[in-house]
């Protein structure tokens, strides 16, 4: 196995959702890092949100991540030598008011990492452009749609539902 020190954010990812897996533990990447992927790492992120999709308590999260090498610091968990900081933000899985609809899975050499798909990582941005007028989220939904198969009818349906059709014009009117 690949040490932790030489992994990528995202074989980092698949391997500590491979060590959880083994435990019933299920978590999806979403956030920020889900956008560096989507984006080549364009935009840089180096924390890890894996959400929990069930109620596991975070003492089981804990003893895996411990076994593997983290210590909580808190509400993160960090591996000396690493920039990267894992968090573990609690379910459901949702953009907005609507559950997440598909989880990709990508194969690495450390284990398979289960991220949200790119049209719900830019509805995942979008919620925090529509909701809070985050502007950087707004410019990340852009990366993401610029560079992946999004599909624009799905997100401007999520989008009037979220009451923000006028806010879907502007991301799309690049």
């Amino acid at each position: 196995m690949k040490p932790i020190l030489e992994m990528t954010k995202f074989e980092l990812t698949a391997y500590i959702q491979s060590a959880l897996e083994e435990q019933k533990i299920h978590v999806v990447l979403s956030g920020g890092a889900a956008v560096s992927f989507y984006s080549d790492n364009a935009y840089v992120s180096y924390d890890l949100d894996l959400v929990n999709l069930f109620s596991v308590e975070r003492k089981r999260i804990k003893q895996v991540m411990e076994s593997l090498g983290f210590v909580e610091e808190g509400r993160y968990f960090t591996y000396t030598g690493t920039d990267f900081f894992i968090e573990f933000p609690p379910g459901p899985l949702t953009v907005g008011v609507e559950p997440v609809k598909n989880v990709d899975e990508v194969r690495f050499v450390t284990g398979t990492m289960r991220i949200i798909s790119a049209t719900d990582s830019v509805k995942d941005r979008l919620a925090a452009f529509y909701h809070w007028g985050d502007e950087q989220c707004l410019k990340q939904a852009r990366l993401i749609k610029e560079r992946n198969k999004v599909d624009l009818d799905e997100i401007e349906r999520w989008s009037k539902g979220e009451g923000k059709q006028r806010e879907f014009l502007r991301f799309i009117s690049d």
